[in-house]
């Protein structure tokens, strides 16, 4: 609810949903309209495979970490989403088999990349090894540039051997797949699309602006990471952090100086915020950090409210896309600071 443009309208809008159900470890600004809250493992109760991320790397890289604490027999996330998935289609909740979707779903994946997913399985049986994500984990691995395809390719890599080296596996600098991985039928990229160019129209009288209109960013912090971390005590020690980042000659042009409390208005809404000068930010643009803006009745968030910051999503027009794309404008919003 603290993360998108017009949140005051979700707000009403969740709240009157007939039902809601959230599987979350806090009751924060979105879940306290939930009727019912399975609360999913912490993250150091799950391993972990930064597959996401990885796709960023510079290096061809894998790492596998192990849970830290034992989560007993509590329920894991994969399994209370996949039986929430069969009673959203309408099947008892007796009737839901949660090894019978996986096991599905483990064969679809692994249709896809040449294989049986019926006769692995029987594999993963014989050696002891449950579902879940770690199953497909072990399946992505063994069927991707560096794995053994099941003995196919001895000495590749598989989960196995992840977890035999905890520090992770260096495959080496990546590797071109240009042109071949590219899907335009020229196998080139198309750095002014048609769709780009006909937009350019509507954006060419926006680059002139008043003097006294600044251009509002967002940014992270590694001590928050958008709104995740707020309630934990050993993260939220220190300085404020939910400020407003400025450079110092529009600070002087606006008789702002540091640790003033200024407001910063949008078409859409205000809000009251410290400022923090600073020359590693460009003048003309000024930065807050977004995913603040707690102490909502409801919420059970002790450290994050003691601490609620503002939210600077409130600046965000809810009307204001980007037309090409039809996504809301959550950067790059006219402001004045005074």
């Amino acid at each position: 609810m603290l993360s998108t443009p017009g949140g005051d309208k979700l707000d009403e809008a969740l709240s009157s949903l007939e039902a809601m159900i959230s599987v979350d470890l806090w009751l924060n600004e979105t879940t306290r309209h939930a009727d019912v809250i399975p609360p999913g493992l912490s993250p150091l109760e799950q391993p972990h495979h930064d597959y996401l991320v990885l796709q960023f790397a510079i290096r061809s890289f894998a790492k596998y970490s192990a849970p830290v604490f034992d989560p007993g027999d509590r329920p894991h996330e994969w399994e209370i989403l996949i039986r929430l998935t069969g009673l959203c289609t309408g099947t008892p909740d007796e009737d839901v088999d949660v090894a019978a979707i996986d096991d599905g779903f483990f064969d679809y994946l692994a249709f896809t990349k040449g294989f049986d997913g019926a006769a692995i399985r029987k594999r993963y049986e014989h050696d002891g090894w449950a579902g879940g994500p770690e199953r497909i984990l072990d399946l992505t691995l063994r069927t991707g540039p560096f794995g053994d395809r099941y003995g196919q390719k001895p000495g590749g890599l598989t989960l196995d051997m992840l977890k035999a080296n905890p520090n992770g596996i260096d495959f080496g600098p990546m590797v071109s797949q240009l042109p071949d991985i590219l899907g335009t039928p020229e196998k080139k990229i198309r750095l002014a699309p048609q769709y780009l160019l006909d937009d350019l129209p509507r954006l060419a009288p926006r680059m002139d602006r008043p003097a006294e209109q600044l251009v509002l960013v967002n940014r992270r912090h590694l001590r928050s990471n958008n709104s995740w971390l707020h309630n934990v005590p050993a993260l939220m020690k220190g300085k404020d952090r939910c400020t407003l980042l400025m450079h110092p000659d529009d600070a002087a042009r606006n008789g702002i100086t540091d640790n003033d409390t200024v407001t910063v208005r949008s078409s859409a809404g205000e809000i009251t915020v410290p400022v923090e000068l600073t020359s590693a930010i460009k003048p003309g643009v000024v930065s807050m950090p977004h995913g603040w803006g707690h102490g909502k009745p409801g919420t059970r968030l002790a450290v994050a409210n003691s601490a609620p910051g503002v939210n600077t999503n409130v600046l965000s027009p809810p009307t204001l896309l980007d037309e090409p794309s039809g996504n809301g404008v959550l950067n790059g919003i006219p402001v004045t600071v005074s």
